[in-house]
């Protein structure tokens, strides 16, 4: 049974930093496309920052340079540093893993196999 618990989030104003946890059971992050998507109201989902299997990593445009994606593999936990924040990256964030399909970036801005609870992040 595979379960993702996300812990971070909360409201900050712009420029500021925040960072996001999740924490995995049941799964290895050393495996397959793991990452963050966000989902704001009335917008469609969007793929944030993946890490392939390869280690390699990537981001939608709006947010490289300011945020950054990690995994730590013995504590089975992916992160998402965010910093430079803008009201615009206001959404609930989730974070997900999947089985590549087409790349890494798609198969997490499609929601992944499985995803977390989802957190908020309020930036004004």
């Amino acid at each position: 049974h595979v379960q993702l618990v996300e812990s971070g989030g909360g409201s900050v104003q712009a420029g500021g930093s925040l960072r996001h946890s999740c924490a995995a059971s049941g799964y290895t992050y050393s495996s397959y496309c793991k990452g963050w998507f966000r989902q704001a109201p009335g917008k469609e989902r969007e793929g944030v920052a993946v890490i392939d299997s390869d280690g390699s990593t990537s981001y939608t445009d709006s947010v490289k340079g300011r945020f950054t994606i990690s995994v730590d593999v013995a504590e089975n936990t992916l992160y998402l540093q965010m910093n430079s924040l803008k009201p615009e990256d206001n959404a609930t964030y989730y974070c997900a893993v999947g089985s590549r399909w087409m790349s890494c970036m798609t198969t997490i801005n499609r929601g992944g196999m499985y995803r977390g609870q989802g957190t908020q992040v309020t930036v004004s």
